[in-house]
C-alpha cells in the first residue's frame, strides 16, 4: 500500500472524522516545524506526511480509492490545481495541498497567526527565544518579510513526588492519575483523565525532576504547559540523608562505650548488618560503614557510606560498690 495515512495519523481504518480531526490536531501541533527549532528536517517531513493523511482520510472519494487501491490509486486521480506541497511531494496524480494551507485552514486565524497575505508565513523560518525561558515564545520571519507568531507555552506545573527512602534506595514504579482538559476538534474544552508511569530510579535525590511534556491544560490559542514531577524525601524513622550518605545515631549504656559493642542496623532493602564497634566511644565519635549509604545513579558500581553516629547513655544512680570500681578503673 505504500504510506499507511491511518498509521500516519495514529487511527484505526474505522475512524469518523472527528477522530482523524482530533488526530490531526494534536500529530500537527506537536509537529509544526516552527514547533521544533532543534529538528526542523525530521519535523517538516512528518509534518508534510500528517498534513497529506489527514487530506487524503477527511476526503470521501479520497479515502474510497485510497482504501480500495492504496496510494496507487491516487496517483490516477486528475492533477490538482491546488499547487503543489509545502515541503516538495508532487505525485503524478494526487498532488497534495500546501501543508500550511491545510494547518492555517483547520485553525482558522489560531493558534497559528499566518497573515493576511496567502503567502504569509512561508518561506525560511528562524526561531529565537523572547523574554528568556519563561515565555518561550518564538517568532516566525517569512521570505516576504511578515512576522508571525507561535502561541506561548505557560510555565510548568510542578507537583511534589513524596519518596521513602526505601524507594529512593532501591527504586520503584510509581503510577500517577491526572485529571486535565483538552481542546477536542470543536475547539471546546473537555476533561480527561490519564495515567502516568514514572520510574523512580536507585539513588535519586530530593529535587529531582521527571517531566512529561505538554501534559498540563490545554487552551485554545496556547500551548499545554509541561507537568512536572519533583522527588521529595519522606522522613526514616532511622536514617536521614546527607547526599550519598545514611547517617543515623545509635544509643549505648557507658559500659558499651567503654568495653566496646556491636550494633545490628537493618538496610533500607532489608539486609541486617552487624557491626562490631571495637573503639572507645566518645560523645563525638563516628563510625563509617564504606558503601552501605545510597546508591549513586551516575555510578552504579558505587555508594555512599552509612555514618553512625552515638548517645552514650550515663546511669542516673550508682550504688557505691559501683563508684569505687570505676574509681579504680580510671585511677589505675
Amino acid at each position: 500500500m505504500g504510506v499507511d495515512y491511518y498509521n500516519v495519523l495514529q487511527v484505526d481504518s474505522n475512524a469518523t472524522d472527528d477522530d482523524l480531526k482530533k488526530a490531526y490536531r494534536k500529530l500537527a501541533m506537536k509537529w509544526h516545524p516552527d514547533k521544533n527549532p532543534n529538528n526542523k528536517k525530521e519535523a517538516e517531513a512528518k509534518f508534510k506526511q500528517i498534513s497529506e493523511a489527514y487530506e487524503v482520510l477527511s476526503d470521501e472519494h479520497k479515502r474510497q480509492l485510497y482504501d480500495q487501491h492504496g496510494e496507487e490509486g491516487l496517483k490516477d486521480m486528475p492533477p490538482s490545481s491546488s499547487g503543489g506541497s509545502a515541503y516538495g511531494s508532487n505525485k503524478k496524480g494526487f498532488n497534495p495541498r500546501n501543508a500550511e494551507d491545510i494547518f492555517a485552514e483547520f485553525f482558522g486565524s489560531s493558534p497559528f497567526e499566518f497573515g493576511s497575505s496567502p503567502n504569509a508565513g512561508r518561506g525560511k523560518r528562524y526561531s529565537y527565544s523572547e523574554g528568556g525561558t519563561e515565555n518561550n515564545t518564538y517568532r516566525t520571519y517569512s521570505s516576504e518579510g511578515g512576522t508571525t507568531s507561535t502561541p506561548k507555552k505557560p510555565p510548568p506545573i510542578e507537583n511534589k513526588l513524596p519518596c521513602t527512602l526505601e524507594e529512593l534506595y532501591t527504586g520503584s514504579t510509581r503510577k500517577m492519575k491526572i485529571s486535565r482538559t483538552v481542546v477536542d476538534s470543536n475547539g471546546y474544552q473537555v476533561p480527561e483523565t490519564e495515567i502516568l508511569t514514572i520510574e523512580v530510579k536507585p539513588g535519586w535525590k530530593k529535587g529531582t525532576k521527571i517531566t512529561f511534556p505538554d501534559k498540563g491544560n490545554e487552551k485554545p490559542n496556547q500551548l499545554p504547559a509541561d507537568l512536572v514531577f519533583v522527588i521529595d524525601e519522606k522522613p526514616h524513622s532511622v536514617f536521614t540523608r546527607d547526599s550519598n550518605d545514611l547517617i543515623m545515631t545509635q544509643k549505648v549504656t557507658l559500659a558499651e562505650a567503654i568495653g566496646g559493642t556491636t550494633v545490628k542496623v537493618t538496610s533500607l532493602d532489608g539486609r541486617v548488618l552487624s557491626i562490631p564497634v571495637r573503639d572507645m566511644i566518645t560523645p563525638d565519635y563516628e563510625l563509617v560503614v564504606a558503601k552501605e549509604g545510597m546508591p549513586i545513579p551516575k555510578d552504579r558500581k558505587n555508594r555512599g557510606d552509612l555514618r553512625i553516629k552515638f548517645e552514650i547513655m550515663f546511669p542516673t544512680k550508682l550504688t557505691s560498690e559501683q563508684k569505687k570500681a570505676l574509681k579504680r578503673v580510671f585511677n589505675s
